[in-house]
């Protein structure tokens, strides 16, 4: 009877210590969305849930991979969508008096830090509002917004004020996907400038086949950074084929990365905007790898490389670019 006693009180004690596991789930209340209409949970471009709402309420219980995470809750256009850190806790959104981008959440302690960041910075012009996001990154080094700010802005803070930051991050945030990716990005970066000569790399073309920077022989190269969906890229294709259309038999050649992640877009942008000349692509988007070797924090960009190696113009357009091209390929 003892053994059986002395059981039983080991195990509620077990019981009591044993911390109870917590889930995410999101209970939400809307205004003037009609009954029936779905709306979806997206982890970055991949759809993982999606509910009705009925009387202007809805609910999500999905199950998170990783916590604290960030997630999109949006209609099927996107007229309405909001993106928030979503933590393994019973959270709430409330937009009976708002749009889905103003929604009051609770629930994730992530979420109010970024939603108040989010509202001091909004208003502000770039240079001040930087400022507070660096400011954000130094005193709050366990936070993921933290983490992922400073693997969003790597490029545009620079290698330096980057590595700086990135030394104060915790273990955790310096463990996490966005710390592994500032990582890659201070590996890899080179930021070469006007006078030095070129950083090489190698990435694969529309077919699979690797194609090296250094391989590519002619008297001037344009390294091209654009991308599909780049609304300036687009625009300026059609000046940059009669550019190359004029200098190519001469020796001018053209290297264009694409930030593109759809291989489809990019090759269908390829096609219509006549772009006869050599296209490379990871497909990673922002965490191209040429891109984090030169720095590039903006599309369209574009780096003018002469036949010794040597960086001779950045960001040269139209009647620019055709000046020095003039200039060089005599």
């Amino acid at each position: 009877m003892k053994k059986i006693l002395f059981g039983i009180i080991t195990l509620l004690a077990i019981s009591c210590n044993e911390k109870k596991e917590t889930k995410f789930s999101l209970n939400g209340a809307t205004n003037g969305i009609e009954n029936g209409t779905t709306l979806y949970l997206n982890i970055e471009n991949k759809i993982i849930d999606s509910t009705k709402v009925e009387n202007n309420t809805f609910a999500f219980n999905s199950k998170l991979p990783s916590s604290p995470l960030q997630i999109i809750i949006r209609k099927k256009d996107f007229s309405q969508f909001r993106y928030l850190w979503a933590e393994n806790n019973p959270m709430t959104f409330d937009a009976t008096k708002t749009d889905f981008k103003n929604a009051k959440i609770t629930g994730s302690e992530s979420e109010n830090l970024n939603f108040s960041l989010n509202q001091k910075t909004d208003t502000l012009p770039r240079s001040e509002r930087q400022k507070l996001e660096i400011e954000f990154v130094k005193n709050n080094p366990n936070s993921i917004i933290s983490a992922s700010m400073l693997s969003f802005y790597s490029t545009t803070w620079g290698k330096e004020k980057t590595k700086e930051l990135y030394e104060q991050l915790s273990s955790e945030n310096k463990n996490s996907k966005f710390g592994k990716e500032i990582t890659k990005y201070i590996e890899l970066n080179k930021e070469p400038k006007i006078g030095e000569k070129f950083a090489d790399f190698e990435s694969e073309d529309q077919n699979g086949k690797l194609i090296k920077l250094s391989e590519l022989k002619g008297k001037a190269l344009l390294l091209e950074f654009w991308a599909s969906w780049c609304g300036g890229c687009r625009q300026e294709n059609p000046n940059l084929v009669k550019t190359y259309e004029k200098f190519n038999p001469k020796g001018f050649e053209i290297l264009a990365v694409s930030l593109d992640e759809d291989k489809e877009s990019w090759l269908k942008a390829i096609e219509k905007d006549g772009l006869n000349w050599e296209h490379v692509s990871d497909l990673k988007g922002q965490r191209n790898e040429a891109l984090l070797i030169y720095g590039i924090n903006g599309v369209p960009d574009n780096f003018l490389i002469a036949e010794n190696g040597e960086i001779i113009g950045r960001n040269l357009r139209g009647d620019e670019l055709n000046a020095k091209l003039k200039e060089i390929l005599k």
